[in-house]
């Protein structure tokens, strides 16, 4: 259960109820594929950086170590060892990202495994199963991701297709939920607007899956082509055509200049790569901008990556230690910078909550704004 604490503008405060804990929203998903953080970051370390859901990936569980053998083991919680809400995407990225190893029907996507090339079948009843098998918290429908620019005809023959999914995503959802054998009985769903940048495609099939009643909705097919103005605008004209009594993600998104501007148009949850994969190249966020702590300048720098962080790299390590463990390719390196990375999101969105029940959103985003742009 969704409930909408405040509003300032389009903008919401909120707390999503779910069988692992209540999510305080808006939220960043901090994003372990294949149920591990990159950069040797462990559940503890999660907690430690206030991290609120974990983010984990279908297809690849679903090639190792396997959904049947996570099952096995107890389900995805158990098997990672983290009590707190964890929300699987549902291989739909796959079908975008893996163009050259896919065939879409409309029982499902084959494909051949980026691993050992072995055939693998998936649809939406397929995709319903390894995530119950998974048993995380919230599943994600199937659907296809769409590379932008497409074809407007490709476009909405691809919207009617994942419609059909959803429905069959939820019936399947459904009867799996009751099953004896099932470990998450309370398994919620997710539905995904698509559209590419046709805004009227997205508004009509936002309102379509509107109405399927679902536990919340997110805005899939962007952050793949289309410039930030674009995403913007088609979340200001899709966003209001979403139920505001339920959770809003705006998927594989993004930097915090976009988390600052989706969340004034609406958006609650999101999730990125960027922090881990950012951080395993020396690249950090601060309140100034990001660093590149490889650059020459940083060499006798005794200060940490940000005065005042409270995240476990900057409560003891220079930016000159962290530097010399990069240049000598230690893997302490890695893990500093992404638990740093990790925590400034979770920092920023835990602001960015505490600002809009001030009513102060607005001013806090200007500021912001204004901040990353000083390095």
């Amino acid at each position: 259960m969704y409930q909408l604490l405040k509003v300032e503008g389009r903008a919401k405060r909120g707390a999503f109820s779910t069988p692992h804990g209540v999510i305080q929203t808006p939220v960043f998903m901090n994003v372990g594929t294949i149920a591990a953080i990159k950069g040797a970051v462990s559940s503890e370390d999660l907690e430690r950086v206030n991290c609120q859901v974990e983010l984990s990936n279908t297809y690849h569980l679903h090639l190792r170590p396997g959904d049947e053998i996570v099952k096995k083991l107890g389900g995805l919680h158990k098997f990672m060892v983290w009590d707190k809400p964890i929300l699987t995407d549902s291989g739909g990225f796959q079908v975008f990202s893996l163009t050259s190893l896919r065939k879409i029907t409309e029982e499902g996507v084959y494909f051949s495994s980026h691993i050992d090339g072995r055939k693998i079948f998936m649809g939406p009843e397929e995709s319903m199963k390894i995530q119950s098998n998974l048993a995380s918290t919230i599943a994600m429908a199937f659907d296809e991701c769409i590379g932008i620019p497409a074809e407007r005809s490709y476009v909405q023959n691809s919207v009617d297709r994942t419609t059909r999914w959803l429905q069959r995503c939820k019936a399947a959802l459904q009867q799996l939920n009751q099953k004896e054998d099932t470990i998450n009985k309370k398994q919620m769903l997710f539905g995904i607007n698509q559209g590419a940048t046709y805004e009227d495609i997205r508004i009509a099939h936002a309102k379509t899956i509107a109405d399927m009643d679902l536990d919340g909705y997110a805005i899939g097919g962007l952050a793949v082509g289309e410039t930030h103005e674009q995403m913007y605008h088609i979340l200001e004209e899709v966003v209001p055509y979403l139920p505001q009594n339920k959770p809003t993600y705006l998927m594989g998104v993004g930097t915090p200049e976009n988390i600052l501007e989706a969340v004034e148009r609406g958006v609650d949850f999101f999730d990125c790569v960027l922090p881990a994969r950012n951080g395993r190249h020396a690249h950090v966020y601060t309140n100034m901008g990001k660093l590149n702590l490889l650059n020459a300048k940083y060499e006798l720098d005794e200060s940490p990556i940000e005065e005042g962080c409270q995240c476990p790299a900057c409560q003891r390590y220079s930016r000159a230690y962290i530097r010399h463990l990069f240049k000598a390719k230690e893997m302490l390196a890695m893990r500093l910078c992404v638990l740093h990375n990790l925590y400034f999101f979770n920092h920023m969105m835990q602001e960015i909550r505490y600002a809009l029940e001030a009513g102060n959103f607005l001013q806090y985003k200007k500021e912001r704004l204004a901040g990353f742009q000083q390095n």
